[in-house]
């Protein structure tokens, strides 16, 4: 649990006291690299990096290359570190300090390139003054010593190389900076740079204490319980009547659903989980909320996107009957003809010898190296502590060919979790067979409502598919059905439609559009399909 925050600390990095400032910092940064960077490369500025460097000191024409070469590599730092910045991070002012006083004594007291040089100086002088805003925390697993000394492991490597070239090729043109040393300088700040500035990616932390707060707020959403996977850590607020359970990857707090707990207790909850994203510079962002919960986060300065479409059957209302569902009742009686019997199942009910085959029949038939799924996936299977989840298993000849879970919403309802079957199985229709049979089994269960699969741009799909859709819905609609050849956009929304459910709407809570792309990233990444390379996140937890 965390220790409450007052309501000035917790507004959004964008809405702070002295956002627009920083905004305009971060400007002057970038403006400060690009002169930088212009000294160096347009000829009436490069005459400045000779006279000065040669005749006052009397060195070699390769000091001169050296010189233009830190000139690059500073001026692209700082526009790399602009976006530090921009975070508020606070190693990120330092380094952007350092960097600023090197270039302004280059500039006005060695090259006599007065404009960018009196540009630099402005800048240190305002940021020493607002330093008060840059506060944000680093990762405290990389100490700022190894980014610095990988920093120079890299630099140094180049050094070496650019002098043996230039030791070799005595006839080289050293009128411009070598590639080999811009290069490993580059190489050298943005490693190093990542090292330094990085934002922390905390190993999972769910306490038993969390997960009993977590178990005892449950109830009202259907994502309620996905909060329980072992990959995620949990906020709660000052009251302890709400809680957000939320995962960093690539300086992104990813969080899923609903805030957990009474709706009066929620503001508590998102303060206190944008206080954690403020101190660490993290992005947040919330995948599925609904649209009250959608209301809630927009009061915090956030934006809100539609996502998808969750679909919710009703089990009262559902029917095999009628023209509608003639498609899932052949699909079903075909795959009864074939010999398949279907059991329904709370966990607390299956042996625990049971539990296993299941598990490793699941992992066999998963078909990717790692688990997917994020916010409507639990990455586990029959576990002993799922007492309440409902698994059901479809078996042929006494052997399983498929099973499906479902973990438990609220009193009354069950959202689908797992649905896994036999690849070498050609029975078209197992999947409809076991839903069909759950719904079927779901008032003696006391089921009321039944969650299934999430829909993705549902609503763009269909507004694509009617008469008289302009054509800005009908490119929308190609673009994703085009998407679906390599993600289950289209298929997914198909398949849940068998059904008759009702639709509800889902939505993305983010910062800013600029956020987009790292939150796109994280949330891949999350959901299992792509991100960062794996032997990349090897090395970087290995760091």
């Amino acid at each position: 649990m965390t220790v409450s925050t007052s309501e000035s600390q917790v507004l959004p990095r964008w809405l702070l006291p002295g956002a627009t400032t920083v905004g305009l910092i971060v400007w002057a940064t970038r403006l400060v690299g690009l002169l930088t960077l212009a000294a160096v490369m347009f000829p009436v500025a490069r005459r400045h990096f000779h006279d000065p460097l040669t005749v006052w000191f009397d060195l070699p024409v390769q000091a001169t290359v050296a010189g233009r070469a830190i000139a690059t590599v500073a001026g692209v730092c700082l526009l790399l570190l602009a976006t530090g910045l921009r975070r508020r991070k606070r190693r990120a002012w330092q380094v952007v300090v350092g960097v600023t006083a090197l270039i302004a004594v280059v500039h006005l007291l060695v090259h006599r390139t007065p404009v960018p040089g009196i540009t630099a100086i402005a800048l240190l002088i305002v940021l020493i003054t607002y330093q008060g805003e840059f506060t944000a925390l680093p990762d405290p697993a990389v100490s700022k010593w190894r980014a610095l000394r990988i920093f120079v492991e890299i630099l140094l490597a180049g050094a070496v190389i650019n002098t043996l070239v230039l030791t070799l090729h005595h006839n080289r043109d050293l009128d411009s900076p070598t590639a080999i040393g811009v290069a490993f300088g580059l190489g050298a700040v943005v490693i190093g740079g990542y090292f330094l500035l990085r934002s922390a990616e905390p190993a999972p932390s769910l306490s038993p204490a969390d997960v009993a707060g977590l178990r005892a707020l449950m109830g009202a959403d259907s994502l309620d319980y996905f909060a329980l996977r072992r990959d995620k850590s949990a906020v709660f607020s000052a009251s302890a009547k709400s809680a957000i359970a939320y995962r960093v990857l690539a300086g992104v707090a990813l969080t899923s659903g609903d805030p957990l707990g009474d709706v009066e207790a929620w503001p508590g909850a998102i303060e206190e989980y944008l206080a954690i994203c403020q101190r660490h510079a993290w992005v947040p962002a919330v995948l599925g909320c609904s649209e009250r919960a959608a209301t809630v986060w927009s009061r915090y300065g956030l934006d809100v996107l539609e996502l998808g479409d969750e679909a919710i059957v009703d089990v009262s209302d559902f029917t095999l009957e009628g023209r509608r569902m003639r498609g899932v009742r052949q699909a079903v009686a075909r795959v009864r003809r074939s010999g398949y019997e279907v059991q329904v199942r709370r966990t607390a009910e299956i042996p625990p010898a049971t539990h296993e085959a299941l598990a490793k029949l699941a992992d066999e038939w998963r078909g990717t190296a790692t688990e997917r799924g994020f916010s409507m996936a639990l990455s586990r299977l029959a576990d002993e502590e799922d007492g309440r989840c409902v698994v059901v298993t479809a078996e042929q000849a006494g052997s399983v060919r498929g099973m499906l879970q479902f973990v438990p919403w609220g009193c009354d309802g069950l959202s689908l979790d797992l649905m896994r079957r036999d690849r070498d199985v050609p029975d078209n229709g197992l999947n409809e067979f076991m839903i069909t049979s759950l719904l079927a089994a779901s008032p003696g269960l006391g089921v009321r409502q039944v969650s299934l699969n999430f829909a993705m741009f549902r609503a763009a799909l269909e507004r694509g598919e009617r008469i008289g859709a302009g054509p800005v819905a009908r490119l929308w609609a190609k673009a994703l059905r085009l998407g679906s050849r390599w993600w289950q956009i289209e298929s997914l929304y198909r398949f849940n439609a068998k059904f008759a459910p009702r639709w509800l709407p889902r939505y993305l809570v983010f910062p800013a559009a600029r956020d987009l792309p790292r939150i796109a990233l994280a949330a891949i990444e999350a959901e299992g399909f792509g991100g960062r390379p794996p032997a990349l996140l090897r090395m970087l937890r290995r760091h």
